[in-house]
């Protein structure tokens, strides 16, 4: 019995290894006829979003297609087709980890934990995350929020970020988590919770585009520090190079500073508002040796 069970180990362990050795990478694919699948988010402002027409469009989204003429480049696949697929924060990192997605161009984190299951690219962007409240709240610190409820989006690190603060500080605030930005910020607005707990530049996004932007604010200090970076495939490094090659091509060229003014310094749709948030010291500081390592 026993040698029947180490040899039909040894036949699983063999067709594994075999399958793990023959897996298609991006770029093969690509070059063989394949599209390349980009994800994206609905409500990410101004990262990875729909406009006014139901197009995805956006700060990240830009980027993207940036690399995507990149991989058509190396490929030689002039004919590539590229698919766009939506996203949530519950599902994005499955998506890329499952191999339905290529790249997800939106506003995710490069934490410790993720890179378990995806890797990242260059960061595109630090934020942090703070508190979006009513114009008319006291509320200007996390503490202030015991026994009152909080909201964020399911799947995202500052939702975990203020789980882990209020048992450690024994705050008593009710959270809940959104399964989305947009209807975490319905909740706030209709008054179901009292604060909206998010990276503070999609907080600004979706407050600048509300049917009355000037009944919201963000107050607070930063609870996190946040690299967003584009999400990729985590064992596919031929594909991670060229991603990683483009992104510091577009830095060191300085070729990303007019794409980050177009979506953080000019009036963006579907409001035509601008975010008026010029690229900040710490991002500048961290471009000028631009990596995918990151302290966190």
């Amino acid at each position: 019995m026993k040698s029947e069970f180490f040899r039909s180990f040894l036949v699983v362990s063999l067709v594994a290894c075999t399958t793990a050795a023959g897996a298609e990478t991006v770029l093969e694919r690509v070059s063989a006829g394949g599209k390349l699948v980009i994800a994206h988010r609905e409500s990410s402002i101004p990262f990875s979003y729909l406009d006014e027409n139901k197009k995805p469009v956006g700060y990240a989204m830009d980027l993207c297609l940036k690399i995507a003429e990149a991989v058509r480049q190396k490929t030689g696949a002039k004919a590539m087709q590229v698919e766009l697929l939506m996203v949530t924060p519950a599902n994005r990192i499955a998506m890329v980890e499952s191999g339905k997605a290529d790249m997800e161009c939106g506003s995710t984190t490069n934490n410790a934990e993720r890179r378990e299951k995806v890797a990242f690219t260059i960061p595109h962007f630090i934020t942090g995350a703070r508190l979006l409240v009513r114009a008319d709240s006291p509320v200007q610190r996390i503490e202030e929020l015991g026994g009152k409820k909080l909201v964020s989006t399911k799947g995202t690190t500052p939702l975990k970020t203020a789980e882990q603060t209020n048992r450690s500080h024994l705050l008593r605030i009710d959270i809940v988590a959104a399964p989305d930005h947009g209807k975490a910020i319905d909740m706030l607005e209709s008054g179901e919770v009292e604060a909206f707990v998010m990276d503070d530049v999609l907080l600004f996004g979706l407050a600048a585009n509300r049917p009355k932007p000037g009944g919201l604010k963000v107050v607070g200090k930063f609870l996190t520090t946040e690299p967003l970076a584009i999400m990729l495939p985590k064992n596919d490094p031929a594909f991670k190079k060229l991603v990683d090659d483009e992104m510091r091509r577009l830095i060191v060229s300085k070729e990303i500073y007019p794409i980050y003014d177009k979506w953080f310094l000019k009036p963006i749709p579907p409001k035509n508002t601008a975010l008026n948030m010029p690229v900040s010291y710490l991002l500048k500081d961290f471009w000028k040796y631009p990596t995918d390592i990151v302290p966190f």
